[in-house]
């Protein structure tokens, strides 16, 4: 076996963009590359560890034996070993056996830039390349007529190892399987997203994928990166947008992982203040240091460039940006100008927004922030962090708390729901029923419905129904879509099962439905950020617990009118106010028998009379069904 042979992909140029923080193509230079050098194929290595004394490539093709293929540093202090090894191939595992400056101490530590890992619970970098045919190109062509902030985006959330499970083999589906199991799934019923929990390489399956170690691996527990990038294309083929949870917050302390990597606080912020999160037992970055934040931007952007996704959802923004997050006084310092907002992370994620927008046409940023926070989703030049959306984590809560109240007291919290449109405009709102509310003893969604098993099921289909109606995108976890009974259990399977019984598959009969209103209605997405797109009919009605509003869109003709009645009364005679003459039409009734509801319906055509109401010159007189949201449209 050969020696390493002196080699090098970096230009001054790199050198200069990496030392300042500016170099946003690291995974185009560091980590392990498929070359051939004087006619001789092999793998090209490099790795960032300024504290090290010396870095060996250990491998299968060498024993394992440290010193065996020993990497150069460069001569610019840019703390980069590198250097071409002759003749190992694609498949071959490796890791970096670093030596460090400080006290001689040693680490092996896996590929922060490796594009494939060992089978979880081996911790090896494999050998690999990103070669693919993609067959998307009318989709990436296009996608911005699907990205767009006044497009349908309804997002169904998935956690690849407990979506379905092969039973009789007892073990995960593969990427294969999910291109074709889940794409079918997700275009039946009608969302028009897919948002993946975390898939980059993750060491710990309870961490459900947020304690990564592989940051530019997809996970090999379902199968290799191409069949990754496969799934996403057969996504695209249908017309569904891929969403990546991207976990730039924190990472664990592995002994593999990026966690004292060279023997020094690298990648990790070195006061413990900053650098350790209490709460998940984590390591934080050092937002602050240059090579850091290259290595985080490059990994969005990669994800963007070889795996095609259409957006990124940050995981636990609020936690980045304030330096008390989760810690007790005297447990943080304040920033220089005495708040506790992190400098560092603000300037990092307005960076990171401003080089996924500046460089991918079409996509968008998620911001899981659950604070107040201001102008989250505002542009930067105009001082916002520059995200194109942030969940809407008070609606979230509020609504929950609301629909876990039996109907007899909810009279008198409607104010628990009106409350969101105070400030649903405030930013560019995504509406979530993620993952997070169905586990640790908080039920599932259906199980947190009040009343018998009848009422369950209306109240969930209420909920949905008022969830798709309220301005703001959408986003619901899976087995949200068919009412599932139990907790979210990421060990097995969703209960498929229950779809063989009416009242769950009535609810996943209403999702998809909703999906398809919510796409064929200009009036529900065309202005769901805009003030301009909502107008209250009557929000007072507190004693019957109805409330009534307008959804609008860029043609008036588009405009939908909406009714809520949270109570199990049917109510005759029902009269609201109406901008104008003319015959309302139901268009869509979650009480409907095709859902399991009980089928309490208005005539197909209701006449709006001249008569003064809710402030307006016309109204008409609705049947309002029980626990219901029903949606009319003026001709």
């Amino acid at each position: 076996m050969s020696k390493v042979i002196s080699h090098s992909l970096f230009t001054d140029f790199d050198i200069d963009l990496f030392k300042a923080g500016k170099h946003f193509l690291l995974y185009e230079k560091l980590g392990a590359h498929l070359i051939t050098v004087d006619g001789v194929a092999g793998v090209y290595f490099a790795v960032w560890a300024p504290t090290a004394h010396s870095v060996s490539v250990v491998g299968e093709f060498n024993f394992w034996t440290q010193g065996e293929h020993l990497l150069e540093v460069r001569w610019d202090s840019s703390g980069i070993w590198e250097g071409f090894i002759p003749n190992v191939e694609k498949g071959s595992t490796y890791k970096y056996k670093i030596q460090s400056n400080n006290g001689g101490i040693i680490t092996e530590k896996a590929d922060p830039f490796a594009f494939y890992c060992e089978k979880p619970p081996h911790t090896a970098s494999v050998v690999w390349d990103l070669e693919y045919k993609w067959k998307d190109d009318n989709w990436m062509e296009t996608r911005q007529n699907h990205n767009g902030l006044d497009k349908p985006y309804s997002v169904y959330e998935v956690h690849l190892g407990s979506w379905k499970r092969h039973t009789d083999e007892n073990r995960f589906l593969t990427y294969l399987e999910f291109a074709e199991d889940l794409v079918n799934y997700v275009k039946e019923t009608g969302f028009t997203h897919v948002e993946f929990m975390p898939i980059m390489e993750y060491p710990y399956d309870p961490s459900w994928g947020y304690q990564l170690v592989g940051y530019f691996a997809p996970t090999s527990r379902f199968g290799n990166p191409q069949e990754f990038m496969h799934l996403v294309d057969k996504l695209h083929e249908a017309g569904i947008g891929v969403i990546l949870d991207w976990v730039p917050s924190h990472f664990p302390d592995d002994a593999h992982g990026l966690g004292f990597f060279d023997g020094s606080n690298l990648f990790e912020h070195p006061d413990r203040r900053k650098g350790y999160h209490p709460d998940w037992k984590s390591l934080v970055f050092n937002y602050g240091r240059n090579e850091v934040r290259s290595f985080l931007i490059s990994n969005a952007l990669f994800w963007l460039q070889y795996y095609h996704a259409d957006g990124l959802r940050v995981d636990a923004v609020a936690s980045m940006l304030y330096l008390d997050y989760s810690r007790n006084d005297g447990e943080w310092e304040p920033n220089i100008y005495g708040g506790r907002e992190n400098l560092d992370t603000i300037s990092f994620l307005k960076e990171f927004n401003e080089a996924v927008y500046s460089n991918f046409e079409g996509v968008q940023t998620i911001a899981e922030e659950s604070t107040s926070f201001p102008m989250v989703s505002r542009p930067t030049s105009i001082g916002g962090l520059g995200f194109g959306m942030k969940w809407m984590m008070g609606w979230m809560h509020d609504t929950l708390e609301y629909f876990q109240k039996d109907t007899v007291y909810r009279k008198y919290h409607q104010n628990d729901l009106t409350f969101s449109m105070t400030y649903t405009f405030s930013e560019n709102f995504m509406l979530p029923l993620s993952h997070d509310e169905v586990v640790y003893g908080k039920k599932s969604i259906a199980g947190r419905m009040p009343g018998d098993e009848w009422q369950k099921f209306a109240n969930l289909r209420l909920l949905y129904g008022y969830m798709f109606m309220h301005p703001g995108t959408k986003l619901l976890f899976m087995g949200c879509e068919f009412g599932q009974s139990s907790e979210w259990n990421f060990e097995g399977s969703l209960d498929w099962h229950l779809l063989q019984y009416p009242f769950h598959a009535g609810v996943k009969k209403l999702i998809t439905d909703l999906n398809k209103l919510y796409k064929t209605q200009p009036a529900l997405h065309e202005k769901q950020f805009s003030a301009e797109g909502f107008e209250w009919i009557n929000y007072s009605d507190h004693q019957n617990a109805v409330m009534s509003f307008i959804r609008k869109g860029n043609d008036p003709k588009n405009d939908v009118f909406i009714v809520c009645n949270f109570t199990q009364i049917v109510r005759s005679n029902y009269r609201i106010g109406l901008p104008k003459k003319g015959k309302l039409t139901e268009i869509f009734n979650s009480d409907s028998s095709n859902y399991g509801g009980s089928g309490v319906s208005n005539a197909k055509k209701i006449a709006i009379e001249a008569m003064p109401y809710d402030g307006r010159d016309y109204s008409a007189e609705l049947l309002l069904p029980p626990l219901s949201v029903i949606v009319f449209k003026i001709s």
